[in-house]
């Protein structure tokens, strides 16, 4: 029995999974704060599964990358949640759970999460016969850099994450833009992703930015 929960972006949700069964799952696109939303939703969702957090054997969390400030909130409740009931946690990409929506459909999937000034989070997998297979580790990249990787894969490439959009304005319609229904992570995607993850205490978690903040950023072109 697994709750997983993702605050890395605009969107913020969490489920609950038993092996490949969705037991119970929400999803909020508001512009209610993270920290407003969460813990109340995970509670929400424990209550109506009739499921408490002694039923569970461990919590799954997206780990990076993704709003700094979306994944310290994430983090933090998960270390909170498995340090109280003292069960183990798992990390999972959050690239590879926007992956894990399309596992009925075949096709790359390049997943791309907005990290301003024309970069995104990126990272491609392979959906083949409802497996996902990583093609290549996530990354910081800039959109043109994107493109002309993606222009020599001969094969139906489907762009999702909300950086998605940005990605298909400069794509002449080439790629398929995910539906909204598919597009942005969910608390579902991240179980099922956490099923091949290491599974590690509370104290070990840790954010994966793959970049700098942007006011450290600063301080170190200063400082050059």
């Amino acid at each position: 029995m697994v709750l997983g929960i993702d605050s890395s972006a605009i969107t913020v949700g969490c489920a609950i999974t038993d092996g490949d069964k969705i037991v119970a799952e929400e999803y909020l696109n508001i512009a209610h704060t993270h920290s407003e939303t969460l813990l109340p939703m995970i509670k929400s969702v424990l209550n109506n599964a009739g499921i408490g957090l002694a039923d569970l054997d461990y919590v799954a969390v997206s780990g990076g990358p993704g709003s700094f400030t979306g994944l310290r909130i994430g983090i933090s409740c998960v270390k909170g949640l498995c340090d109280g009931i003292g069960i183990p946690c798992v990390s999972v990409s959050t690239l590879e759970t926007i992956a894990y929506n399309f596992v009925q459909i075949d096709g790359i999937i390049c997943a791309c999460m907005d990290a301003r000034c024309r970069q995104v989070y990126n990272a491609l997998f392979r959906s083949e016969n409802g497996v996902i297979m990583r093609i290549c580790e996530d990354r910081a990249i800039t959109i043109d850099s994107l493109l002309d990787e993606l222009s020599n894969l001969n094969e139906r490439i489907i762009l999702a994450g909300d950086g998605a959009e940005l990605v298909y304005r400069n794509t002449d319609g080439k790629y398929t833009l995910a539906p909204p229904v598919l597009r942005f992570q969910r608390g579902s995607g991240i179980c099922f992703a956490a099923e091949k993850s290491p599974k590690i205490r509370s104290e070990s978690l840790m954010p994966s930015y793959l970049r700098l903040p942007q006011a450290e950023r600063e301080r170190l072109s200063k400082l050059k």
